[in-house]
């Protein structure tokens, strides 16, 4: 998530973020963040029948049958699958305190958030009106009115103006949830294993830690240290040979808003007060003096 004080105190904030740009952060998010890595940025090959060929990654859901029909080329005629091939599959959440970034996610306590719960992502100078109030205070201070006063003395820069009235872009308080991953690799031969499980062992080298990102969003990755090795190779049926091993993964990710059964936007714009005036209740007729040569005789 970028930092909270990326944009604050820069002329062009404006120009560096705006609503259209602020992505929400999901549960697809985080589920599209993971599968991008391992599909486009692993970018995992084999050698096959058909020579040296990128292996298909599939997420593993309960629709086969959309599966099938969406990618012919993941079975043969006969309606086996094609080995290798790697799958991804979401396995457990978990919404702990232990695992938390910046700001928690499940207390009262809201550090540098506001009363409605929502942190600040930028911030920014209104220079219209916030010229607006210097001009006034000038033209207060000379004593006389808008179309009296030259135009060099109410544009007259100040020292110092204290009436600032800035921008501020927020966006609700993240809750972080802790994610899990199993990806399945599946081979024919031992070579085409051991040739697409070395880049997984590797990651994160030795901390085994790495970062995935998705729509602006950055989520800590944690590859774990089990990898559950499975094949049946000793038994002498009919069934087709094939070496499986499992590696899971751990995704710290967060959650921002309620997506679409949400009520609150996902991005508020708001101006400081600078000023707050009371007006004074007058009748129709005006206001009676209440001292000097006007004050009327008939009040006692």
């Amino acid at each position: 998530m970028p930092s909270d004080n990326q944009y604050r105190g820069t002329e062009n904030a404006e120009e560096n973020i705006s609503v259209e740009e602020i992505q929400p952060s999901t549960l697809e998010n985080i589920d599209f963040a993971f599968f991008d890595f391992i599909n486009d940025k692993m970018n995992s090959r084999s050698t096959t029948n058909e020579g040296w060929k990128k292996v298909p990654i599939v997420w593993t859901s309960a629709e086969r049958s959309f599966l099938s029909k969406n990618n012919k080329d993941l079975r043969d005629d006969d309606g086996t699958l094609k080995l290798p091939i790697i799958s991804i599959e979401r396995t457990a959440m978990n919404k702990t305190k232990t695992r938390k970034g910046k700001y928690y996610g499940l207390s009262g306590n809201f550090p540098e958030a506001d009363r409605f719960g929502r942190i600040t992502m930028a911030k920014k100078i209104v220079k219209d009106k916030t010229n607006n109030f210097s001009v006034a205070d000038n033209i207060k201070k000379i004593g006389g009115t808008v179309n009296k006063v030259p135009k060099r003395q109410a544009y007259f820069p100040k020292k110092k103006n204290n009436k600032v009235v800035y921008e501020t872009l927020s966006i609700p308080l993240p809750v972080y949830v802790s994610m899990n991953y199993d990806v399945t690799v599946r081979t024919e031969y031992v070579q085409q294993m051991n040739d697409l499980l070395t880049p997984f062992i590797t990651l994160g080298s030795s901390i085994s830690y790495f970062v995935i990102k998705k729509n602006g969003h950055r989520y800590e990755t944690f590859l774990q240290e089990s990898l559950n090795l499975a094949n049946n190779i000793s038994s002498l049926g009919t069934d087709e040979r094939m070496y499986s091993t499992k590696v899971s993964f751990e995704v710290l990710g967060y959650l921002i808003g309620e997506d679409p059964n949400g009520e609150r936007p996902k991005v508020i714009r708001r101006e400081s007060t600078v000023e707050v005036k009371i007006p004074r209740e007058r009748v129709i007729f005006g206001d009676i003096p209440d001292y000097g040569d006007g004050k009327s005789k008939y009040i006692e």
